[in-house]
């Protein structure tokens, strides 16, 4: 393979044993500073710690060793943001958006699939890439607005951790948000235990989660025939309630700081990224990895949304909060027979892991945008409690202007997707751009005709989002 400039562009880290779990340890000077700059490998400190086999003759021993990333990046896929949308759409229009959900995941898993090739063929994660292309300048503007981003998304998972405590001990709005900021005391307790554990216990929070929604759903018998029937497109989602639903879901589906993540959470398997028959099989397995963790995504959100439809359909009015989904579940006139405190639980449950589970991958994510678009490194306890309390003060601020509601909450969340909405392009954009470049990728280029549909997807996604900006913006100006 071509050797491409994004690849000289790493300098060289060195990679004993010794010193794979911090590969600064040796040198004079650092570890010492919070602040340090940050011109090595994306994620040093993990960056080729997992060791895979050098073997490419076995298809599990690779699939097991290469599984991991996608786990991490599936919890984008699953967050709190996406419940309200998904239930909520069940509850309005049955399984008639389940198609929507199908389209969401298939673009999710081509993007995933470039963002993951990126970072193994050229040894940079997508900020840094998009660094060595554009400049400083241009890069501090891009920063600023995947900040934004990543702190929208925290907004999220305070909301829905905030809610989540209420429900289960119930614990005040107020508290349980400033409680938020100990999770920083995971993390750090999360750092000490290994890249691969913390894979683990990602993958086994989104097992609980998908063990919830098929128990709660298996109780509430779908129609099946009609499920199925949901994932055919038909022209009743152009309808301007379903449509504008359907946006949401997407909306909340396809995260741009996902892209960031993956690009650079793939590089912690230690292969020879000289030799071609390595890299390969890291491409092909990361791809696996990714379908496989999407997959699972996708049928948490399709329980999401069946459940919706199963119980709730024909009592969609007013289930646009938490709280009135979780008294749902234990409402018979609402959910039927089947309705109980039990079902309610484990709701709440499943909201809070969904939350802890976020709070993981956007924190490496705000180190790996940190680190490739200005080339500073603060410790992760450090960026986790700057993001959190950054994230905290309007949802404090919410929280007590209306009295501790929790519609005034809900409300916050869907003006937070703003910034995803505005961060989405920024992200798009050069991924497609460097994955379709046989300068940058070398025989990895995406063929002609994934470059042309990824293209058409990204100019329909940046032209849907851009209306929801303007009718999210539209609603706050009528509020105020």
């Amino acid at each position: 393979m071509l050797k491409s400039e994004a690849r000289q562009a790493v300098e060289s880290v060195p990679r004993d044993g010794a010193d794979q779990a911090n590969p600064a340890s040796n040198e004079p000077g650092r570890g010492h500073s919070i602040i340090e700059t940050a011109n090595g490998r994306s994620l040093e400190e993990i960056n080729a710690t997992v060791a895979v086999p050098k073997s490419t003759t076995s298809f599990w021993k690779n699939l097991a060793a290469f599984s991991g990333p996608g786990a991490l990046v599936a919890v984008g896929y699953m967050d709190p943001g996406n419940w309200i949308t998904s239930i909520g759409g069940g509850a309005q229009y049955g399984y008639l958006l389940m198609s929507v959900i199908l389209i969401s995941s298939l673009i999710a898993m081509m993007l995933q699939y470039m963002s993951a090739k990126l970072g193994i063929v050229t040894g940079l994660d997508l900020a840094q890439a998009t660094r060595l292309h554009t400049g400083r300048k241009l890069s501090f503007v891009l920063w600023i607005c995947t900040e934004l981003a990543v702190m929208a998304t925290d907004i999220a998972e305070v909301i829905g951790g905030a809610i989540a405590l209420k429900l289960l001990f119930g614990i005040p709005l107020v508290l349980g948000v400033a409680l938020t900021v100990l999770d920083v005391l995971i993390l750090l307790l999360l750092t000490k235990i290994g890249f691969r554990r913390i894979e683990a216990i990602v993958a086994t929070l989104i097992l609980v989660i998908m063990a919830v929604f098929v128990y709660e759903v298996v109780l509430a018998r779908p129609d099946l025939p009609a499920m199925f029937e949901g994932f055919v497109p038909t022209p009743e989602i152009l309808g301007k309630g379903q449509l504008t639903m359907a946006l949401g879901i997407v909306g909340a589906t396809v995260m741009p700081h996902n892209l960031y993540l993956h690009s650079s959470i793939v590089q912690t398997r230690d292969f020879d990224r000289e030799d071609e028959n390595q890299v390969s099989n890291a491409v092909r397995f990361a791809t696996w990895d990714s379908n496989i963790q999407l997959t699972g995504a996708f049928i948490v959100n399709c329980l999401l949304l069946v459940l919706g439809a199963a119980m709730f359909f024909g009592h969609g009015e007013g289930l646009d909060t938490f709280t009135a989904l979780y008294n749902a579940l234990g409402d018979k006139t609402i959910a039927g027979p089947v309705a109980s405190g039990l079902l309610s639980t484990l709701f709440a449950v499943a909201l809070l892991a969904s939350g802890q589970n976020s709070t993981i991958t956007g924190t490496l994510t705000g180190q790996i945008v940190m680190e490739g678009f200005i080339r500073m490194r603060i410790p992760l306890w450090l960026r986790r409690l700057v993001t959190r309390v950054v994230s905290i003060i309007p949802v404090l601020i919410c929280t007590i202007a209306f009295g501790g509601k929790e519609s005034a909450l809900d409300s916050l969340l869907v003006y937070s997707q703003v910034f995803l909405c505005v961060a989405l392009p920024i992200s798009m954009v050069p991924l497609v751009w460097f994955t379709s470049s046989k300068k940058i990728m070398g025989k990895y280029a995406n063929p002609r005709w994934m470059a042309f549909l990824a293209w058409i997807i990204v100019a329909i996604l940046t032209g849907l989002n851009l209306q929801l900006v303007i009718q999210d913006v539209g609603e706050l100006i009528q509020m105020l």
